[in-house]
């Protein structure tokens, strides 16, 4: 009988890389293992919601003793599938395009943007920082010779919609959407959105509740 596989609430995976990339730090100064406490005082998480996220995958740790820190690295690394090269491409090179370009996930060894698309790009395409953007009418065509499965969105917010019906077409399977539209796909296709003034929002809202907490305390 085939096993059915963990689910994991959406928060605990949200955490996963920022635990992975914290346990490489960790490995590379030479440390042999670490405290729930320990992780909590760095990462600034609550060592309890340390220990949840980390319970869904069974025992990974030792009471009394903590976390091997090279078994944590191999265990994020495989579960993380790190070990596999995710090329990606980027939809719309505009200040944030460009931005993503110049980037490119350098700290990221599995993961790189591999071609681009804009309508600023010439007929046989444009080199922008070593990847070459296309026109967008040649997308369908660049996305299935380049195999690409996960697309970032940062086209405005006019044609997103229209470019995602595009491609729903092709093998994309994911979309990290950076625009504010609320993208309509099939169930085979998983939508990130990341809404920078939405976060924005949110986090001046957290501000003026913690300084009302410290008012009423004082």
């Amino acid at each position: 009988m085939k096993q059915e596989p963990i689910k994991i609430p959406q928060a605990t995976t949200k955490r996963l890389p920022l635990y992975y990339r914290f346990i490489q730090n960790l490995s590379s100064t030479g440390k042999k293992r670490v405290s729930s406490q320990e992780l909590s005082d760095a990462m600034k998480i609550d060592p309890a919601t340390i220990r949840r996220d980390f319970s869904h995958f069974g025992a990974l740790g030792r009471k009394g003793y903590g976390y091997d820190v090279p078994h944590l690295l191999e265990f994020f690394r495989q579960t993380l599938d790190q070990d596999e090269e995710t090329n990606v491409a980027l939809i719309g090179v505009g200040s944030l395009g460009t931005a993503f370009l110049k980037y490119n996930f350098h700290k990221n060894h599995n993961t790189r943007i591999v071609l681009a698309f804009d309508t600023s790009a010439t007929e046989d395409g444009t080199m922008m920082s070593d990847i070459p953007v296309f026109e967008p009418s040649k997308l369908e065509e660049k996305i299935k010779e380049f195999g690409i499965e996960l697309v970032i969105l940062t086209v405005p917010s006019r044609a997103a919609q229209e470019v995602t019906d595009r491609l729903i077409k092709t093998n994309v399977k994911g979309i990290l959407n950076f625009t504010p539209v609320r993208l309509s796909v099939p169930d085979s296709i998983r939508v990130h959105t990341i809404d920078l003034s939405v976060e924005l929002q949110t986090l001046i809202y957290l501000i003026r509740q913690d300084e009302e907490t410290f008012t009423h305390r004082s």
